[in-house]
């Protein structure tokens, strides 16, 4: 089973943060699980984390001040030599987002609000 060292929840509503915080406590996937209710602090904590750990991030695209394409970009800039898995986790149902999404390397998947076990094991194959 794929185990990362920490998983970073990125979304600017903590109701969401708190209930995928319990979720992903269950699947066992992570060691740690921090939640960030803004991009930027996101970055910020990223750059004090061993480059060789392995972080999860899942990252909601619509968030003031810094929204999640806005973060992407700045993760590729800022670390370009980190291999993260970016999982896009939004309540976004355009076609368009999903495609744009494909458009970054660095993002491993497109997850519709809520998460779910379910979606889990599908994206990690449990």
């Amino acid at each position: 089973m794929i185990c990362f060292d920490v998983i970073f929840l990125v979304d600017d509503d903590p109701i969401n943060n708190l209930i995928n915080r319990r979720l992903l406590g269950k699947t066992g996937i992570g060691n740690e699980i921090k939640e960030f209710l803004s991009a930027e602090e996101a970055l910020e904590k990223i750059k004090l984390l061993p480059p060789e750990s392995s972080l999860l991030i899942f990252l909601d695209i619509n968030m003031p001040v810094l929204n999640g394409w806005e973060f992407l970009d700045a993760y590729a800039e800022l670390f370009p030599f980190r291999a993260d898995t970016i999982v896009i986790l939004s309540s976004s149902i355009d076609y368009q987002d999903r495609q744009k999404a494909l458009e970054y390397p660095i993002v491993s998947g497109f997850l519709e609000k809520p998460l779910s076990l379910e979606k889990i094991d599908n994206q990690f194959n449990r």
